[in-house]
This record gives C-alpha cells, structure tokens and sequence, in this order.
C-alpha cells in the first residue's frame, strides 16, 4: 500500500484536479491510435475518470470502485502537472546515517549519468497506445556504448531513480510518462526504481528488466497444441521470478498489435503494463513484480484495425461475482484429504461398478449456501440417500445465474457466486471424504457471445471458425469453437485436465455432444458446408472429442467421461484406438424420451405404447449407458417426473414409486434430478430450488413425500449391495426377458444376472389393479424366491399389497408397483 503523506488532502478535504490534457503523458490524436489513459471503457465503468484516476504505480494500493465514494477511503491524488521542457532534477530526500561503505552514490542525469537516446516518436506513440509489440525493447535496461541504458515508463511520477547497492540515479523526464538515462557502468546492475509521486517515494521492481518468464518448452508445447497444463502457462500465475516475487501475466492473442494489463494495481490503466510478443507464438507476456493473490485485472488489447477491447483473461482460475466481469489472480492454498478416495477410485472399471447419480443444480439446491455451507449438508443428504456420485451443475463461471450454466464465459474458473476456487475444492474433498464421487458438467460445444469475453478475443475469429455459417449456433445464439484449430483444441483438452487434476474432479459430463458431431445440426440446406469427404460429419469436432477422452484417461486413472449424445451415432463409447469417441458412458437420451412417453398415457392406452418400455433392449449393448431422469426433463412446461403421470395423487405418486424402482433395475447405470427423489409435483425453480418444505414433518402430507424418498434410499441400498443390477450392465449374460409381451396386462418382467450367476427378478405392473395369482416364470432351479422390495409398501406412501414369506411363481401384483424377488 502507498503510505498517506501528511500533506495530502484528509477524506472530506477537497484535492485540486488537473484536467487530462495536461497529463504530461497524454497522446496528442493521431490516426489509428487511441487515446493513451483516460477513456478505457474498463476504467469508466468502476468509476475512474480522467480527472480522478490516481497514479498507475505498480504499488498503488488496489481499491474496488465502490471505495472512491466511501468516506473511509482517503482522496486520491491529483495527476501532476505537466513539466517544463526540462524539469529541474527533484532532490533526494535525506537518509538515515549509515556506514560509509553502504552509503549510495548518488548520480544525476546531468551529472556522471548522461541522457539516453531519444525514442522514436512513432514508437513512443506505439508504445502509450498499448500498440507496441516489444515493449521490453524500449523499456529496462540494455548496454550502449559508453554504459547502461536505463527507460522507466511511469505515468503519473514526479521523478524516477534508479537505485541499487552503493549506486543511485536520477533519471532524467522525457515526458508522457518516460524517464530515462545512461549509467556509467558496464554491467547492468541487481537494481529497484525509486518513483517519486505526490504522497511520496515507493521502492519498486522493474518488469522491465526482468527476462521472459515462459520457457522455450512452454511455447514449443503452445504451438504444437500439446501443453495438457496450459492453466500453468498462461493466465494470471504468481510465482518468484529471478528472485522477484509477483504475478506473471500471459494470453494468447496472435492478431493483436499490442496488449497491455489492466487492473485495480493500476487503477484500469494499462498504459504502464504492456506486455511483450513472445515471437510467432501469439503469445504475449509481463511479469509484474509485488502483485498477487486478489488482484483483479483484465487484458485492453490493440486490434489490427487500431481499435481497442478490454478482455477478461479465457485462463483466469477466479472470477469476479457476476455480473461484475474482471478477471482475479488466484494462488490456491487448500490441503487435500482424500488420499484414500483417489487411491481407490480406479480400482474397478466404471461400466463394471455401482454408479447411482443424483444431480445437483447447486445454486439452488439450498439457495444461498455457499460452498463450504453446502460441504456441511450435501455430502450427509447424498450418503444418507445411498447414491455413489453427485452431478454438479453450473460449475464454470457464466453470466446468467438463474441457467443451467451452458454460456460459459471462463472455463477455467469456478462460478464465485458460492465462493472461491478453494472452497470449491473444499467441497469436492467433503464429498469425497463422505465415499461420493464428484461428476460435473462441462460445455466445450459453444460460448457465449459478451463482448467482454472468447467472442474475437483479439478482434478476429479467434476461438470460433471465421466461416460464419460454422461458427453461430442456430439454437442457443451463441458462437461454436474452431475445433480445427490447434491452440483452440489445446484450450479445450487442457481444460478437461485442468478440472480433474486440480479440482480432483471424478468424471465429466459432456454436453450437447451431438451438436459438435454434426455439421448441419439444427441448420437448413445452405446453412452449412460439408467436410471434406463431402459427408455432414465433423471432423475436427471427432478429432478434438477423441484426443480429449484419450488425454484424460491417460492422465487421470480412474475417472470417467459421459456424453450427452442423442442420436445413433456409432462407438460413443467404444475406445479411441479402435475407432471410437472414447467416452466411458453414455446418456441413454432414446430410453428416457420412450419411458417417459409411455408413462404419460392413460394405463388403459399403455398397451398400445407397451414397446416403448422394451425397445431400448434392442441396442442396449451398442454402447455404455446411463440412463437419466436429469435437470432437462423438469423444466419448460415439461413437468416434475411425478406430474407426468396421469390419474389422482395417489396414482401419480404409485407411477412414480414404480418407475424408479424398474429403472434402477434396468440394464445401465443411473441418474436422478434433484426434488425427484422426493416426488416434488413442481417443476425446478432457480430462485426457491427443491420444495424441502414438502418433507417438513409438520407439513400433514409429508409423509407423500418422505416415503418416496425412503423407497430411493433402499433402492439405493439394495442397489449396492445385489451385483446384478450393475456387475454386467454392459454385457448381455446379465440380463434376460421373463416376458417382454405383457402388454394386455401392462406388466413387464425380467431377471438380471451378476458373475456369480445368482438372479434378481424384477416384476412391474403398470395398470391401477391388483393382479392376483400372476404367473410369472421365474428361472428355474433356485427354488422359492422372496420379494425383496415392493414399491407399494406401505412404508413408501402405498397400498401394502405384496407377497409374503417365499413364493413361486404365482405372485400378487401390487397396483402401479414394482417389485423385486431375490432366491428365498
């Protein structure tokens, strides 16, 4: 923090302006250049105006917008004068007496140092104008003939001295913000800058100086699309760097004529902070010394055109609150404590292992909870339900709060609505510390179209394809990603990295899959152009999608990644070496819209719909799926799962009851939207989340709700503890018709099988009556079987029609139920 000088203005007192043309740094207008400080759209938007703008010192103190008007926030300083044409040297403050030997020697610009070679004027103009492609050239210190030539570019000083052990210049005011001077000396010097503003002197690092903080390896790695880390490469990283503690500023900007870091350190005012092109790379890079973890910051970048953008960082790890948009520079400091989770999560393939998912909008899931509030109830709520894994959904920053996440505007950020980077991670290791396996949703198949944002992020294409017709998405408004293009790909797949290995995510599930496959998605005849096989297919889409999956797999042993794909595409999850996207599972889109579609008629038209509910039998082996009852079939008019049915309360709540427990039966791994697992009849709310108020016991039909959450917990224990229902889910042995035709009757009936053979029989009725002595056939040569879960038990809200003690092959079918018989 710059320390108040005395002599300043106290809050309340008033402090001269200078009006901004006399700033001695400003641009005189010139064609294709901007303005140098005092319009940046970023500046004026958090308050900052020419006439109040303090100095853009590398030490300022960092102040949000909000604290110019408190009454506890001391006035800042007016910006200098400008100088005469050659200002008269200030003087040095006196010093403590100290040793001879120690005692600086002090040099003055018209003294033993003389005055550097002027720069050329249009270089100057680049350079304040944030268009200059090596401002480190310019800038620092370089050997000349006859000694070390120092520049300083300091907007706002009074003076400007270099000082180092046993040596102190003065260097001499070029204007516009520029000191400089030649050193006598041969070798550049360990040396500071002594800035002098109107509150006084503050010792300060040179970026300048200072080499590339990017190895040739990091670059060869950018270029090549191959870095699997790049969130270590570029963005915002605080780090030492030759001995200088600070943040190191990166992005990759191919098309841009300049950069320049803007942030609360320098008041929105880049001109200070323009970063160096790191050669054919398009990278571009600063390390600015003393800044760190809180700082917020943005990149103002010069298009071709001469135009300017403000840009928040596409690498940054943290994020204002929306809707404010700056990027935060994030140095994580939280200690994992699962060890023993990560140890064992790859101990048995995913599509051979339990996987029950509930999914979780967690915004709104307990509104206003944060993420370590949330770390002190949804880990105990998932473990007491039985579920192996929760959905998380949104998790990447994006605009709208009341969505599901899909407009993405930081892929490399958790959403600060809940919190910080940390604490979400504090989250994940609740969860799994409680046994639970974190999946989250992620959207690599478009980003929105904010200006502050991906959209030509350096006035050009950049992240979508320059053909128009490829680039918007019909749908959703928004632009796709140029998969074809290397450092976009590299983005993406070191994103997916970035989650799993940081975040110590579990699994990934993919959206709108189907939307990246295709070509003419959604697009009219025209709309689109084929590929070059002159096939609708997207390759580049197929490529990026396969390295994806094949990159994460290898990095990160025991996770899994799950498209959302709703089309016949072939070998979604068959592996990448033979021919396949490479995903570990897949959402059966086609089992749900069928089962749903059947539930929604009337029981006595059901049998004309009975194929419905065993079709998805026929292609159930073509991939690994997930069957989902997810977010999307709750919203928009569609209805909550238990209004889909027809008939009174009791006849939708019994639908409901025996749905789950057919689903949790059927071949495939399943997932359940949260208020699901407690029949909630309204559809899902962002601003209200579940109805909890429904399970509430002094609620007088609570007991409607909280019995189809008991029946969700034992499917769930039964679920874990029988093999059979997920053992060979992927593998026809494990399961076998009892009688597929039942259709008079609305009654299906089947037997899954694990390893060790031993059955389980599961028998459901889907009309309003009670079926008695009910032939059912059941495999032979296990005797007498006993029913191990009724969803009509009276415990769950239903009628208590079941079987008692061991039975054969004639059951009672309870009304709009499903039962489960195990060998007695």
């Amino acid at each position: 923090m710059i320390p108040r000088d005395p002599s300043r203005p106290t809050p309340g007192e008033t402090a001269s302006v200078v009006p901004a043309t006399f700033l001695p740094f400003s641009n005189p207008a010139k064609p294709g250049i901007p303005a140098a400080p005092g319009t940046q759209p970023e500046a004026a938007a958090r308050g900052y105006t020419p006439g109040n703008r303090p100095p853009a010192s590398g030490t300022a103190p960092r102040r949000r917008p909000s604290d110019a008007a408190s009454p506890k926030a001391p006035a800042y300083p007016a910006p200098p004068a400008p100088p005469a044409a050659e200002p008269p040297a200030a003087p040095a403050p006196p010093a403590a007496p100290e040793p001879p030997a120690a005692t600086p020697r002090v040099v003055r610009a018209s003294g033993g140092a003389r005055p550097a070679t002027a720069i050329d004027p249009g270089e100057t103009d680049r350079l304040l104008a944030g268009a200059h492609h090596d401002p480190h050239a310019l800038l620092g210190a370089h050997p000349v003939a006859g000694g070390i030539a120092v520049r300083a570019l300091r907007p706002y000083a009074r003076a400007v001295s270099v000082v180092a052990p046993g040596l102190r210049v003065e260097l001499r005011s070029e204007g516009r913000g520029l000191f400089s001077a030649v050193l006598p000396l041969r070798e550049i010097p360990d040396y500071r800058l002594l800035v002098t503003y109107d509150d006084g002197e503050h010792e300060v690092d040179d970026p300048y100086r200072l080499l590339p903080s990017l190895g040739e390896l990091d670059l060869h790695l950018i270029h090549e699309g191959r870095h699997e880390q790049l969130w270590q490469a570029l963005g915002a990283r605080v780090m030492t760097h030759q001995g200088v503690r600070g943040t190191r500023f990166a992005v990759w900007a191919p098309n841009a004529c300049g950069v320049q870091v803007v942030g609360d350190f320098n008041y929105w005012d880049g001109t200070g902070h323009p970063l160096r092109s790191l050669g054919s790379s398009g990278i571009w890079e600063v390390f600015v010394p003393e800044i760190g973890e809180g700082a917020l910051y943005k990149f103002r970048i010069t298009t071709a055109d001469g135009g300017q953008v403000v840009k928040a960082d596409p690498m940054a790890r943290r994020t204002e609150t929306p809707p404010a948009t700056a990027s935060v520079v994030e140095d994580t400091r939280h200690t994992w404590h699962d060890q023993e989770w990560l140890a064992h999560r790859g101990t048995r393939p995913v599509h051979q292992s339990p996987f029950s998912v509930y999914e979780v909008h967690l915004p709104s899931w307990r509104p206003g909870l944060t993420y370590r509030e949330l770390a002190e109830q949804l880990p105990a709520y998932v473990r007491d339900l039985g579920f192996t894994h929760v959905e998380l959904m949104p998790v990447a920053e994006h605009p709208f709060g009341g969505s599901w996440g899909y407009q993405v505007t930081s892929y490399y950020a958790p959403t600060a609505r809940l919190g910080t980077p940390d604490d979400f991670r504090y989250l994940i290791d609740a969860l799994h510390q409680a046994g639970i396996g974190v999946l989250m949703d992620w959207v690599p198949a478009h980003f929105p179209k904010d200006d502050w944002a991906l959209a030509r992020f350096d006035g050009t294409p950049l992240y979508e394809p320059d053909d128009p017709r490829r680039a918007e998405h019909p749908d959703w408004g928004t632009l796709e990603f140029d998969f074809g293009r290397t450092e976009v790909k590299n983005f993406l797949v070191a994103n997916a990295v970035y989650w799993l290995e940081e975040f110590h995510i579990d699994g990934l599930r993919v959206d709108a899959v189907a939307s990246m496959l295709y070509l003419d998605y959604s697009r009219e005849d025209g709309q689109w152009s084929p590929n070059a096989f002159g096939g609708r297919e997207n390759l580049d889409a197929v490529s990026f999608l396969q390295e994806m999956n094949a990159t994460v797999y290898r990095r990160c042993p025991g996770i899994v990644t799950v498209a959302e794909e709703s089309t016949a595409w072939d070998g979604v999850t068959r592996p990448t070496d033979a021919g396949g996207l490479g995903f570990g599972l897949k959402w059966n889109m086609g089992w749900m819209h069928d089962t749903l579609s059947y539930l929604s008629h009337e029981p006595v038209h059901r049998k004309h719909h009975h194929g419905d509910m065993t079709f998805a039998m026929v292609y159930a082996y073509s991939e690994n799926y997930v069957l989902p009852i997810s977010h999307d079939e709750v919203v928009h008019g569609k209805r909550a799962l238990v209004a889909k049915a027809p008939g009174d309360w009791w006849q939708q709540r019994a639908t409901h009851r025996a749905y789950l427990g057919f689903m949790w039966a059927h071949p495939g791994k399943q997932l359940l939207f949260m208020g699901q697992e407690f029949a909630q009849g309204a559809e899902w709310s962002h601003d209200t989340g579940p109805d909890w108020w429904l399970t509430d016991p002094g609620y007088s039909a609570a007991g409607d709700h909280t019995g189809v959450r008991d029946l969700v917990r034992d499917l769930n224990t039964y679920y874990l503890s029988t093999p059979a229902l997920w053992e060979l889910d992927t593998d026809p042995a494990g399961f076998a018709w009892i009688d597929a035709h039942a259709a008079d009757d609305n009654v299906l009936s089947f037997v899954r099988y694990g390893t060790d053979g031993r059955p389980l029989v599961c028998v459901s009725n889907f009309s309003p009556v009670v079926r008695h002595d009910y032939k059912v056939n059941p495999p032979s040569g296990h005797g007498g079987w006993r029913e191990v879960l009724n969803t009509d038990s009276a415990a769950y809200g239903g009628g208590g029609v079941g079987n008692s003690g061991v039975v054969s092959s004639v059951l009672t079918l309870p009304p709009l139920a499903t039962i489960w018989l195990r060998p007695g």
